[in-house]
Protein backbone atom coordinates (compact mmCIF):
# COMPACT_ATOMS: atom_id res chain seq x y z
CA UNK A 1 0.00 0.00 0.00
CA UNK A 2 2.81 2.39 0.97
CA UNK A 3 4.60 1.58 -2.29
CA UNK A 4 1.44 2.38 -4.26
CA UNK A 5 0.98 5.72 -2.44
CA UNK A 6 4.63 6.54 -3.02
CA UNK A 7 4.12 5.78 -6.71
CA UNK A 8 1.14 8.10 -6.89
CA UNK A 9 3.07 10.87 -5.15
CA UNK A 10 6.04 10.39 -7.49
CA UNK A 11 3.76 10.52 -10.51
CA UNK A 12 2.06 13.64 -9.22
CA UNK A 13 5.38 15.32 -8.55
CA UNK A 14 6.54 14.35 -12.03
CA UNK A 15 3.42 15.87 -13.60
CA UNK A 16 3.82 19.09 -11.60
CA UNK A 17 7.48 19.38 -12.56
CA UNK A 18 6.69 18.69 -16.21
CA UNK A 19 3.93 21.32 -16.25
CA UNK A 20 6.26 23.80 -14.55
CA UNK A 21 8.93 23.15 -17.18
CA UNK A 22 6.37 23.59 -19.97
CA UNK A 23 5.16 26.86 -18.45
CA UNK A 24 8.73 28.09 -17.96
CA UNK A 25 9.67 27.19 -21.52
CA UNK A 26 6.59 28.94 -22.92
CA UNK A 27 7.30 32.01 -20.81
CA UNK A 28 10.92 32.23 -21.98
CA UNK A 29 9.85 31.69 -25.60
CA UNK A 30 7.33 34.52 -25.42
CA UNK A 31 9.82 36.84 -23.68
CA UNK A 32 12.21 36.30 -26.58
CA UNK A 33 9.41 36.75 -29.11
CA UNK A 34 7.99 39.90 -27.48
CA UNK A 35 11.31 41.38 -26.38
CA UNK A 36 10.15 41.60 -22.74
CA UNK A 37 7.91 39.87 -20.24
CA UNK A 38 4.18 40.26 -20.94
CA UNK A 39 1.51 38.87 -18.60
CA UNK A 40 -0.47 36.00 -20.10
CA UNK A 41 -3.73 37.89 -19.50
CA UNK A 42 -2.48 40.71 -21.75
CA UNK A 43 -1.37 38.21 -24.41
CA UNK A 44 -4.81 36.60 -24.36
CA UNK A 45 -6.34 40.01 -25.05
CA UNK A 46 -4.30 40.24 -28.25
CA UNK A 47 -6.03 37.16 -29.67
CA UNK A 48 -9.19 39.23 -30.08
CA UNK A 49 -9.75 42.78 -31.24
CA UNK A 50 -11.39 45.15 -28.78
CA UNK A 51 -14.75 45.08 -30.56
CA UNK A 52 -15.03 41.33 -30.11
CA UNK A 53 -13.67 41.45 -26.56
CA UNK A 54 -16.04 44.19 -25.40
CA UNK A 55 -19.00 42.31 -26.82
CA UNK A 56 -18.27 39.26 -24.62
CA UNK A 57 -16.81 40.98 -21.55
CA UNK A 58 -17.93 39.47 -18.22
CA UNK A 59 -19.54 36.59 -20.08
CA UNK A 60 -18.85 32.92 -20.77
CA UNK A 61 -20.18 33.41 -24.31
CA UNK A 62 -18.02 33.72 -27.41
CA UNK A 63 -18.54 36.40 -30.03
CA UNK A 64 -20.07 33.92 -32.44
CA UNK A 65 -22.73 33.19 -29.81
CA UNK A 66 -23.98 36.78 -30.13
CA UNK A 67 -24.42 36.58 -33.91
CA UNK A 68 -27.61 35.92 -35.85
CA UNK A 69 -27.91 35.20 -39.60
CA UNK A 70 -29.54 37.91 -41.71
CA UNK A 71 -30.98 37.28 -45.19
CA UNK A 72 -29.56 40.48 -46.71
CA UNK A 73 -26.59 41.77 -44.71
CA UNK A 74 -25.14 38.32 -43.85
CA UNK A 75 -25.16 38.60 -40.05
CA UNK A 76 -26.35 40.79 -37.21
CA UNK A 77 -26.78 40.17 -33.44
CA UNK A 78 -29.58 38.90 -31.22
CA UNK A 79 -31.06 39.61 -27.83
CA UNK A 80 -31.88 36.02 -26.95
CA UNK A 81 -30.58 34.49 -23.70
CA UNK A 82 -28.11 33.35 -22.65
CA UNK A 83 -25.65 35.08 -24.99
CA UNK A 84 -27.74 37.81 -26.61
CA UNK A 85 -27.39 41.48 -25.72
CA UNK A 86 -30.39 43.21 -24.12
CA UNK A 87 -29.79 46.43 -26.04
CA UNK A 88 -29.93 44.81 -29.50
CA UNK A 89 -32.63 46.61 -31.46
CA UNK A 90 -35.35 45.47 -33.86
CA UNK A 91 -32.93 44.98 -36.79
CA UNK A 92 -30.21 43.09 -34.88
CA UNK A 93 -27.93 46.10 -34.37
CA UNK A 94 -27.40 48.42 -31.41
CA UNK A 95 -29.18 51.48 -30.09
CA UNK A 96 -32.69 52.76 -30.80
CA UNK A 97 -35.04 50.76 -33.02
CA UNK A 98 -35.06 51.50 -36.72
CA UNK A 99 -38.26 53.27 -37.79
CA UNK A 100 -40.47 51.95 -40.57
CA UNK A 101 -41.54 55.46 -41.53
CA UNK A 102 -39.52 58.64 -41.09
CA UNK A 103 -39.84 60.13 -37.64
CA UNK A 104 -40.85 63.77 -37.25
CA UNK A 105 -39.62 64.29 -33.68
CA UNK A 106 -35.92 63.76 -34.49
CA UNK A 107 -33.51 64.24 -37.39
CA UNK A 108 -32.42 60.68 -38.14
CA UNK A 109 -28.87 60.05 -39.35
CA UNK A 110 -27.82 56.52 -40.30
CA UNK A 111 -24.14 55.76 -39.70
CA UNK A 112 -23.02 52.71 -41.70
CA UNK A 113 -19.74 50.81 -41.81
CA UNK A 114 -17.77 48.19 -39.90
CA UNK A 115 -16.83 47.83 -36.24
CA UNK A 116 -15.21 51.28 -35.98
CA UNK A 117 -18.45 52.84 -37.21
CA UNK A 118 -20.33 50.68 -34.71
CA UNK A 119 -18.13 51.87 -31.84
CA UNK A 120 -18.41 55.50 -32.93
CA UNK A 121 -22.20 55.09 -32.98
CA UNK A 122 -21.86 53.07 -29.74
CA UNK A 123 -22.43 49.33 -29.64
CA UNK A 124 -22.53 49.13 -25.84
CA UNK A 125 -25.62 49.63 -23.74
CA UNK A 126 -26.38 52.47 -21.32
CA UNK A 127 -24.68 54.46 -19.84
CA UNK A 128 -22.08 54.32 -22.65
CA UNK A 129 -21.44 57.55 -24.57
CA UNK A 130 -22.88 58.19 -28.02
CA UNK A 131 -19.92 60.12 -29.40
CA UNK A 132 -21.27 61.38 -32.72
CA UNK A 133 -24.87 61.93 -31.65
CA UNK A 134 -23.72 63.84 -28.56
CA UNK A 135 -21.33 66.01 -30.58
CA UNK A 136 -23.91 66.88 -33.22
CA UNK A 137 -26.50 67.84 -30.61
CA UNK A 138 -23.95 69.82 -28.62
CA UNK A 139 -22.72 72.00 -31.49
CA UNK A 140 -25.19 72.08 -34.37
CA UNK A 141 -28.83 72.66 -35.29
CA UNK A 142 -30.28 69.99 -37.55
CA UNK A 143 -31.92 70.95 -40.87
CA UNK A 144 -35.35 70.42 -39.32
CA UNK A 145 -34.50 71.98 -35.98
CA UNK A 146 -35.21 68.65 -34.28
CA UNK A 147 -32.58 66.80 -32.17
CA UNK A 148 -30.16 64.56 -34.03
CA UNK A 149 -30.61 60.81 -33.57
CA UNK A 150 -27.81 58.62 -34.94
CA UNK A 151 -28.87 55.11 -35.94
CA UNK A 152 -26.01 52.66 -35.50
CA UNK A 153 -25.66 50.93 -38.87
CA UNK A 154 -22.21 49.42 -38.30
CA UNK A 155 -21.10 45.96 -37.23
CA UNK A 156 -17.93 43.95 -36.85
CA UNK A 157 -16.43 42.76 -40.18
CA UNK A 158 -19.01 44.63 -42.25
CA UNK A 159 -17.95 46.30 -45.49
CA UNK A 160 -19.47 47.13 -48.83
CA UNK A 161 -21.98 46.10 -50.04
CA UNK A 162 -23.44 45.55 -46.54
CA UNK A 163 -23.57 49.31 -45.93
CA UNK A 164 -25.32 49.90 -49.24
CA UNK A 165 -27.79 47.08 -48.62
CA UNK A 166 -28.65 48.22 -45.10
CA UNK A 167 -29.16 51.80 -46.21
CA UNK A 168 -31.31 50.68 -49.15
CA UNK A 169 -33.58 48.76 -46.77
CA UNK A 170 -34.24 51.86 -44.65
CA UNK A 171 -33.61 54.78 -47.02
CA UNK A 172 -37.22 55.95 -46.78
CA UNK A 173 -37.00 56.00 -42.97
CA UNK A 174 -34.04 58.35 -42.42
CA UNK A 175 -33.07 61.94 -43.12
CA UNK A 176 -29.35 61.43 -43.76
CA UNK A 177 -26.71 58.73 -44.16
CA UNK A 178 -22.96 58.74 -43.69
CA UNK A 179 -20.41 56.00 -44.26
CA UNK A 180 -17.26 55.31 -42.24
CA UNK A 181 -15.23 52.58 -43.89
CA UNK A 182 -12.09 51.61 -45.78
CA UNK A 183 -10.21 49.26 -43.48
CA UNK A 184 -12.31 46.12 -43.93
CA UNK A 185 -12.48 46.79 -47.66
CA UNK A 186 -8.68 47.02 -47.96
CA UNK A 187 -8.20 43.30 -47.32
CA UNK A 188 -9.52 42.59 -50.83
CA UNK A 189 -6.98 44.87 -52.50
CA UNK A 190 -3.86 42.85 -51.74
CA UNK A 191 -2.24 41.48 -54.91
CA UNK A 192 -3.45 37.99 -55.75
CA UNK A 193 -6.70 38.17 -53.79
CA UNK A 194 -8.85 35.49 -55.45
CA UNK A 195 -12.27 36.94 -54.67
CA UNK A 196 -14.30 40.05 -55.34
CA UNK A 197 -14.86 42.76 -52.76
CA UNK A 198 -18.37 41.49 -52.03
CA UNK A 199 -17.40 38.23 -50.35
CA UNK A 200 -18.60 38.42 -46.72
CA UNK A 201 -15.92 38.13 -44.07
CA UNK A 202 -15.56 35.26 -41.61
CA UNK A 203 -18.58 36.01 -39.41
CA UNK A 204 -20.86 34.81 -42.21
CA UNK A 205 -19.22 31.38 -42.02
CA UNK A 206 -19.54 31.44 -38.23
CA UNK A 207 -23.33 31.73 -38.42
CA UNK A 208 -23.70 29.47 -41.47
CA UNK A 209 -20.92 26.89 -40.98
CA UNK A 210 -22.61 23.99 -42.74
CA UNK A 211 -23.89 26.00 -45.69
CA UNK A 212 -21.16 28.51 -46.39
CA UNK A 213 -18.01 26.49 -45.91
CA UNK A 214 -16.44 24.47 -48.68
CA UNK A 215 -16.25 21.36 -46.53
CA UNK A 216 -18.65 20.21 -43.79
CA UNK A 217 -15.92 18.53 -41.76
CA UNK A 218 -13.58 21.51 -41.86
CA UNK A 219 -16.34 23.83 -40.70
CA UNK A 220 -17.27 21.57 -37.78
CA UNK A 221 -13.63 21.10 -36.73
CA UNK A 222 -12.96 24.81 -36.92
CA UNK A 223 -16.02 25.58 -34.82
CA UNK A 224 -15.17 22.98 -32.16
CA UNK A 225 -11.53 23.93 -31.70
CA UNK A 226 -12.51 27.57 -31.55
CA UNK A 227 -14.82 26.73 -28.64
CA UNK A 228 -12.00 24.83 -26.91
CA UNK A 229 -9.73 27.84 -27.27
CA UNK A 230 -12.32 30.11 -25.72
CA UNK A 231 -12.91 27.72 -22.81
CA UNK A 232 -9.18 27.60 -22.01
CA UNK A 233 -8.94 31.37 -22.06
CA UNK A 234 -11.86 31.78 -19.65
CA UNK A 235 -10.49 29.31 -17.07
CA UNK A 236 -9.09 31.39 -14.16
CA UNK A 237 -5.85 29.39 -13.75
CA UNK A 238 -5.15 28.79 -17.44
CA UNK A 239 -6.07 32.40 -18.23
CA UNK A 240 -2.79 33.38 -16.53
CA UNK A 241 -0.69 30.65 -18.15
CA UNK A 242 1.75 31.42 -20.98
CA UNK A 243 1.65 27.78 -22.05
CA UNK A 244 -2.14 27.91 -22.29
CA UNK A 245 -1.85 31.09 -24.36
CA UNK A 246 0.44 29.32 -26.85
CA UNK A 247 -2.05 26.46 -27.06
CA UNK A 248 -4.91 28.89 -27.74
CA UNK A 249 -2.83 30.73 -30.32
CA UNK A 250 -2.16 27.45 -32.08
CA UNK A 251 -5.83 26.47 -31.91
CA UNK A 252 -6.89 29.83 -33.38
CA UNK A 253 -4.33 29.45 -36.18
CA UNK A 254 -5.72 26.03 -37.08
CA UNK A 255 -9.29 27.32 -36.88
CA UNK A 256 -8.50 30.18 -39.22
CA UNK A 257 -6.71 27.88 -41.64
CA UNK A 258 -9.82 25.77 -42.31
CA UNK A 259 -10.51 27.82 -45.44
CA UNK A 260 -7.31 26.55 -47.09
CA UNK A 261 -8.68 23.07 -47.66
CA UNK A 262 -9.59 22.46 -51.28
CA UNK A 263 -13.11 21.52 -52.18
CA UNK A 264 -14.49 19.22 -54.83
CA UNK A 265 -17.80 21.06 -54.79
CA UNK A 266 -18.85 23.14 -57.77
CA UNK A 267 -20.69 25.76 -55.72
CA UNK A 268 -18.97 27.20 -52.65
CA UNK A 269 -18.80 30.57 -50.94
CA UNK A 270 -15.50 31.22 -52.69
CA UNK A 271 -16.89 30.28 -56.10
CA UNK A 272 -19.78 32.72 -55.74
CA UNK A 273 -17.32 35.63 -55.57
CA UNK A 274 -14.40 34.23 -57.53
CA UNK A 275 -12.28 36.74 -59.39
CA UNK A 276 -11.29 35.60 -62.93
CA UNK A 277 -7.76 34.20 -63.02
CA UNK A 278 -6.62 36.59 -65.74
CA UNK A 279 -7.51 39.52 -63.46
CA UNK A 280 -5.92 38.00 -60.35
CA UNK A 281 -2.63 37.58 -62.20
CA UNK A 282 -2.59 41.23 -63.29
CA UNK A 283 -2.16 43.06 -59.99
CA UNK A 284 -2.79 46.54 -61.36
CA UNK A 285 -5.92 45.46 -63.16
CA UNK A 286 -7.12 43.63 -60.05
CA UNK A 287 -6.66 46.77 -57.95
CA UNK A 288 -8.69 48.83 -60.41
CA UNK A 289 -11.47 46.22 -60.52
CA UNK A 290 -11.78 46.15 -56.71
CA UNK A 291 -11.63 49.96 -56.56
CA UNK A 292 -14.38 50.14 -59.18
CA UNK A 293 -16.56 47.84 -57.07
CA UNK A 294 -15.95 49.90 -53.94
CA UNK A 295 -16.76 53.13 -55.77
CA UNK A 296 -19.85 51.55 -57.31
CA UNK A 297 -21.46 50.93 -53.94
CA UNK A 298 -20.72 54.43 -52.64
CA UNK A 299 -22.22 55.86 -55.83
CA UNK A 300 -25.19 53.53 -55.37
CA UNK A 301 -25.76 54.94 -51.88
CA UNK A 302 -25.69 58.41 -53.41
CA UNK A 303 -28.26 57.44 -56.06
CA UNK A 304 -30.67 55.84 -53.57
CA UNK A 305 -30.23 58.79 -51.22
CA UNK A 306 -31.10 61.34 -53.91
CA UNK A 307 -34.18 59.35 -54.87
CA UNK A 308 -35.36 59.47 -51.24
CA UNK A 309 -34.32 63.03 -50.40
CA UNK A 310 -31.61 61.87 -47.99
CA UNK A 311 -28.43 63.86 -47.27
CA UNK A 312 -25.10 62.03 -47.62
CA UNK A 313 -21.45 62.16 -46.58
CA UNK A 314 -18.65 59.59 -46.91
CA UNK A 315 -15.65 59.14 -44.59
CA UNK A 316 -12.46 57.08 -45.02
CA UNK A 317 -11.41 55.95 -41.58
CA UNK A 318 -8.01 56.57 -39.97
CA UNK A 319 -5.62 53.65 -39.43
CA UNK A 320 -2.46 53.17 -37.33
CA UNK A 321 -0.31 52.70 -40.45
CA UNK A 322 -0.11 56.45 -41.07
CA UNK A 323 -1.23 59.81 -39.74
CA UNK A 324 0.05 59.38 -36.18
CA UNK A 325 3.32 58.73 -34.37
CA UNK A 326 2.42 55.57 -32.47
CA UNK A 327 3.22 55.11 -28.80
CA UNK A 328 5.14 52.00 -27.74
CA UNK A 329 1.89 50.54 -26.44
CA UNK A 330 0.17 51.17 -29.77
CA UNK A 331 3.04 49.60 -31.71
CA UNK A 332 2.64 46.36 -29.76
CA UNK A 333 -1.04 46.01 -30.63
CA UNK A 334 -1.24 47.59 -34.09
CA UNK A 335 0.02 44.52 -35.95
CA UNK A 336 1.70 44.61 -39.37
CA UNK A 337 1.60 48.13 -40.80
CA UNK A 338 2.83 47.14 -44.24
CA UNK A 339 -0.53 47.98 -45.80
CA UNK A 340 0.18 51.72 -45.51
CA UNK A 341 0.87 52.52 -49.18
CA UNK A 342 -1.93 50.25 -50.39
CA UNK A 343 -4.44 51.86 -48.05
CA UNK A 344 -3.37 55.37 -49.04
CA UNK A 345 -3.87 54.45 -52.68
CA UNK A 346 -7.37 53.17 -51.93
CA UNK A 347 -8.18 56.41 -50.10
CA UNK A 348 -6.92 58.48 -53.03
CA UNK A 349 -9.07 56.42 -55.40
CA UNK A 350 -12.16 56.91 -53.27
CA UNK A 351 -11.50 60.62 -52.79
CA UNK A 352 -11.62 61.01 -56.57
CA UNK A 353 -15.41 60.61 -56.25
CA UNK A 354 -15.53 64.21 -55.06
CA UNK A 355 -15.27 65.16 -58.73
CA UNK A 356 -18.63 63.38 -59.20
CA UNK A 357 -20.27 65.41 -56.47
CA UNK A 358 -19.95 62.98 -53.56
CA UNK A 359 -19.06 64.55 -50.20
CA UNK A 360 -15.99 62.40 -49.55
CA UNK A 361 -13.71 63.06 -46.56
CA UNK A 362 -10.37 61.55 -45.56
CA UNK A 363 -9.92 61.22 -41.78
CA UNK A 364 -6.35 60.02 -42.08
CA UNK A 365 -4.80 63.07 -40.41
CA UNK A 366 -7.13 63.56 -37.45
CA UNK A 367 -4.61 62.17 -34.92
CA UNK A 368 -1.46 63.80 -36.31
CA UNK A 369 -0.99 66.02 -33.24
CA UNK A 370 -1.82 63.35 -30.66
CA UNK A 371 1.10 62.06 -28.60
CA UNK A 372 -0.82 59.76 -26.27
CA UNK A 373 -2.57 56.46 -26.84
CA UNK A 374 -5.37 56.54 -29.41
CA UNK A 375 -5.47 53.02 -30.87
CA UNK A 376 -6.32 49.96 -28.79
CA UNK A 377 -5.48 47.43 -31.51
CA UNK A 378 -5.07 47.28 -35.29
CA UNK A 379 -7.80 49.86 -35.97
CA UNK A 380 -10.17 50.50 -33.03
CA UNK A 381 -9.75 53.43 -30.66
CA UNK A 382 -8.84 52.88 -27.03
CA UNK A 383 -11.71 53.09 -24.55
CA UNK A 384 -11.56 52.99 -20.76
CA UNK A 385 -13.26 50.04 -19.03
CA UNK A 386 -15.86 52.45 -17.64
CA UNK A 387 -18.29 52.98 -20.58
CA UNK A 388 -19.10 56.46 -19.26
CA UNK A 389 -15.48 57.57 -19.64
CA UNK A 390 -14.36 59.63 -22.59
CA UNK A 391 -12.52 57.99 -25.51
CA UNK A 392 -10.02 60.50 -26.85
CA UNK A 393 -9.91 58.79 -30.23
CA UNK A 394 -13.65 58.59 -30.82
CA UNK A 395 -14.23 62.06 -29.41
CA UNK A 396 -11.77 63.56 -31.91
CA UNK A 397 -13.33 61.50 -34.71
CA UNK A 398 -16.83 62.68 -33.79
CA UNK A 399 -15.70 66.32 -33.67
CA UNK A 400 -14.09 66.10 -37.12
CA UNK A 401 -17.03 64.28 -38.69
CA UNK A 402 -19.53 66.72 -37.19
CA UNK A 403 -17.53 69.68 -38.54
CA UNK A 404 -17.37 68.10 -42.00
CA UNK A 405 -21.11 67.37 -41.91
CA UNK A 406 -21.73 71.01 -41.03
CA UNK A 407 -19.84 71.96 -44.18
CA UNK A 408 -21.49 69.34 -46.38
CA UNK A 409 -25.05 69.88 -45.13
CA UNK A 410 -24.90 73.58 -44.28
CA UNK A 411 -25.57 73.06 -40.59
CA UNK A 412 -25.77 76.11 -38.34
CA UNK A 413 -23.84 76.19 -35.09
CA UNK A 414 -25.74 76.55 -31.86
CA UNK A 415 -25.24 79.90 -30.15
CA UNK A 416 -22.66 79.88 -27.36
CA UNK A 417 -24.15 79.74 -23.87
Amino acid sequence: MKQRIFGWISTLIGIVVALALIEATATVWLIIEDGHYTPASELFERTQNTYVRDMTKNSDCRYVDTLFPHPYVAFVHHGNPPCGKPWVNNVGLFGPDYPTVKRTDVYTVMLVGGSVASQLGQELGPPAQHYLEDELNRRYISPTGKPFMVLNGGDGAWKEPQSFILFSLYASSVDAVLTLDGFNEHYFFFPGTPERLERPLSNFIDVNPFVADENFGDAAIGWVIGRVGGALQRTPLLGHSHAAYMIVRGIEAVAKSKDIFSSNKKTTLASLFKMPEEIVKDHEREFQVQLGLYQKYERAIEAVAKDNGVKTAYFLQPVPAYGKELTEEEKKSAGDLGYRDLYRRIVDGMMSLRSQGLAMYDLGDIYKDEKGRIYADHVHCFREPDPRADSRGYTIMAQRIAADLAQAWGLKEKPAN
